[in-house]
C-alpha cells in the first residue's frame, strides 16, 4: 500500500505549488499538512515524495522564465567556446549560479541524517517560521532597494546562494525567505531579489528532487501519487510565480512576515495541545 494516496498527493502538490516560491516555507507547510493528514513526516518515502514534487514547481520556473534561461545558458555556451564572449553579464551569471549552488550541496550531503532526523521536527518548523519572520522584516527595513538585476555580482550570488543552507537546516525558515532577505540586505530591490531567488533555486531544488527519487519510489510511494503531486505542483506554482512578481513590485514583505508569525504561533499551539505530534 502506498504511503501517500492520490488524494493526499493532490493536496500536498497544491501546498507545494503555492508555498515553494513564496517566502513562507514550503517545507514547513508540507510538514504541517502531512501532520494534519496523519502522514509520518519523518518517513523516508514521505521525505522523498516531498522532494520529488518540488520538481513540478521547478518545472514551472523553467517554463515561466524560459526566455531568460535560454538567454543565460546560450551566453554560457558561447563563453565556453569564445573568450571574447566572457565579458557579458549573462555568461558570468551562469557561472555564479553554478558556484552558488555548491555550498548547499555540500552541506545537504554532509548533514543529511541530521536534516531528516532531529531537525525534521515540527517544533523546529514552528520556531523557524517565527525566527525567519524577524530576519525578513529586518532585511526589508534595512535594504535600500536601489540595485537591479543587472547590478548583481559574484559576491551577491554566493551570499544569497549560501543563505539557502538556513532553510536546509531549519525547515520552516524558508529557502525563498532566506535568499530574498539576504538579497534585500545587499540592497537589491524586491523584484531583483525575488528573481535571483528563483534562478538560484533551480539547480538546488532539481538536484534534491532527483536525489530523493530513489527513496520515494523504493520505500512506499507509488508512481501515480508522485505523478499527480508533481503535476499539481507545476500548475499551482506557475500561477504563484506570476502573482508573486506582481505583488513584490508594489508591496513590502510585511504581509508574509505577519502570516508566518500567525502560522508559527498556531503550530506551537497545535503541538502544545497534542493535536499534532512534533
Amino acid at each position: 500500500m502506498s504511503a501517500i494516496s492520490v488524494g493526499q498527493a493532490v493536496v500536498l502538490g497544491a501546498v507545494e505549488g503555492v508555498t515553494e516560491f513564496l517566502p513562507v516555507s514550503s517545507t514547513g507547510h508540507l510538514k504541517i499538512t502531512e501532520g494534519l493528514m496523519s502522514i509520518p513526516v519523518d518517513d523516508d518515502a514521505v521525505v522523498g515524495f516531498s522532494a520529488v514534487i518540488q520538481v513540478g514547481a521547478i518545472a514551472a520556473v523553467l517554463v515561466y522564465f524560459r526566455k531568460d534561461i535560454v538567454r543565460i545558458v546560450s551566453a554560457w555556451f558561447r563563453g565556453l567556446r569564445h573568450r571574447e564572449e566572457r565579458v557579458h553579464h549573462d555568461y558570468k551569471f551562469a557561472w555564479w549560479v553554478i558556484c552558488a549552488t555548491i555550498p548547499i550541496v555540500v552541506v545537504g550531503l554532509a548533514a543529511k541524517p541530521l536534516i531528516e532526523g532531529p531537525l525534521a521536527s515540527l517544533w523546529v518548523v514552528a520556531g523557524s517560521l517565527i525566527a525567519g519572520s524577524g530576519v525578513m522584516w529586518a532585511a526589508d527595513q534595512m535594504g535600500r532597494h536601489k540595485r537591479g538585476e543587472d547590478d548583481t555580482s559574484f559576491k551577491d550570488a554566493m551570499l544569497v546562494g549560501s543563505s539557502q543552507i538556513l532553510a536546509l537546516l531549519f525547515p520552516g525558515f524558508s529557502r525563498s525567505g532566506a535568499t530574498m532577505s539576504t538579497a534585500l540586505i545587499l540592497d537589491l530591490d524586491r523584484v531583483a531579489a525575488t528573481r535571483l531567488s528563483f534562478f538560484l533555486g533551480i539547480p538546488a531544488l532539481t538536484g534534491a528532487g532527483l536525489y530523493e527519487l530513489k527513496d520515494a519510489l523504493g520505500t512506499g510511494v507509488g508512481v501515480a501519487p508522485l505523478a499527480v503531486g508533481t503535476a499539481v505542483s507545476f500548475v499551482v506554482a506557475y500561477a504563484s510565480i506570476a502573482w508573486l512578481l506582481k505583488f513584490v513590485a508594489k508591496h513590502s514583505f510585511n504581509a508574509f512576515v505577519i502570516y508566518r508569525i500567525v502560522i508559527g504561533v498556531l503550530l506551537f499551539g497545535l503541538l502544545g495541545t497534542g493535536v499534532l505530534n512534533g
